[in-house]
């Protein structure tokens, strides 16, 4: 669809929310985070019941329409009809905001699957001592650390939920700001659509940072 198409009317009441993806969709393909066709996004646009805003599958993150998203229940499922198709990972997006993500963001950069398959081994990334920490949500010093998880890739994503919720009940009392899928990319998340973007830019530059100082091979 193009850019410039009309937005449906069952769209109208979540235009600002649109243009705030496509907004984001653009500056992550600009930086080759969101290329081809990869990721996805999501925000919530409801609490009860919930409801979720999310990208529809096959789009160009960098060109995204106003068109280009779908508007699903908890269960991911379409919550009208004749709506396109939504992402095939829509599930972790409502997992995500039924913990109490505001915004999801799922990202394919070259840092994130190079790392999420030299780490995996270990089942995740312990990023610790720097500065730029401070700008995850509650970190205020840069003597900190933070463990990034790392799951298996998979087709099976109703399975995929499962551990990540499993790794959730299991660290309570643990913070997490994302997640790495291996070989596959990052999900991040915020209480609002500026601080999940604020959390990939972090998460980005310290991967980034970490992956130029690893021997990777």
């Amino acid at each position: 669809m193009s850019q410039f198409e009309t937005i449906k009317p069952e769209l109208q009441a979540y235009e600002s929310t649109i243009d705030g993806l496509r907004a984001t969709g653009f500056q992550f393909w600009t930086r080759g985070w969101s290329l081809g066709t990869s990721s996805n996004y999501s925000a919530v646009i409801e609490r009860e019941p919930l409801k979720l805003l999310v990208t529809a599958s096959g789009k160009d993150k960098g060109h995204l329409g106003p068109n280009d998203f779908v508007v699903c229940d908890a269960q991911g499922k379409p919550a009208f009809e004749n709506q396109p198709k939504s992402s095939a990972e829509t599930l972790l997006h409502c997992l995500a905001a039924r913990k109490g993500a505001g915004a999801v963001l799922h990202t394919h950069s070259v840092w994130c699957t190079l790392l999420s398959e030299h780490f995996s081994a270990i089942g995740g990334i312990r990023i610790s001592d720097f500065e730029m920490l401070k700008g995850l949500e509650g970190i205020t010093t840069h003597q900190a650390s933070v463990w990034v998880p790392i799951f298996d890739n998979t087709q099976d994503i109703p399975s995929l939920v499962v551990q990540v919720e499993k790794y959730f009940q299991d660290h309570p009392n643990e913070p997490c700001w994302g997640y790495l899928i291996r070989r596959h990319g990052m999900y991040t998340w915020g209480k609002d659509l500026a601080e999940a973007r604020r959390h990939i830019e972090i998460f980005e530059f310290l991967l980034e940072c970490l992956g130029r100082s690893t021997k990777l091979v």
